[in-house]
C-alpha cells in the first residue's frame, strides 16, 4: 500500500471513530457534522502541504548549501501563506 492509501485509510478510521459518539447524541443536541469534517480536511491538507514544502526546501538546501538562506526565507513565507489560508478556511468551515 502506498502512503496516500495509508493516510486515506487512517482518515477513514478516525472519521468512523469520531462520528459514532457525535451521531449517538440525543435529538435535542444539534451538531453540524459537515463543518467539523470540512475543518478536518482543511487541517490535513495544510499539514500535507507544509510537509511537502519542508521536504522540497530541505532537499534544495542539501543540494545547494550556498543558497540555503534564500530557500529558508522562501519556505517560511510560503508556510505562513499556507497557514493564513488554513485559518481562513477554518473560519469559513466553522461559521
Amino acid at each position: 500500500m502506498n502512503n496516500f492509501a495509508k493516510i486515506a485509510l487512517l482518515c477513514l478510521v478516525a472519521l468512523l471513530l469520531t462520528a459514532t459518539p457525535a451521531l449517538a447524541q440525543d435529538g435535542n443536541a444539534s451538531i453540524e457534522f459537515s463543518n467539523y469534517f470540512g475543518a478536518g480536511l482543511v487541517v490535513i491538507g495544510a499539514a500535507l502541504g507544509i510537509g511537502k514544502l519542508a521536504t522540497a526546501a530541505l532537499d534544495g538546501m542539501a543540494r545547494q548549501p550556498e543558497v540555503a538562506g534564500n530557500i529558508q526565507t522562501a519556505m517560511i513565507i510560503a508556510a505562513a501563506l499556507i497557514e493564513g489560508f488554513t485559518f481562513f478556511a477554518l473560519y469559513i468551515c466553522m461559521s
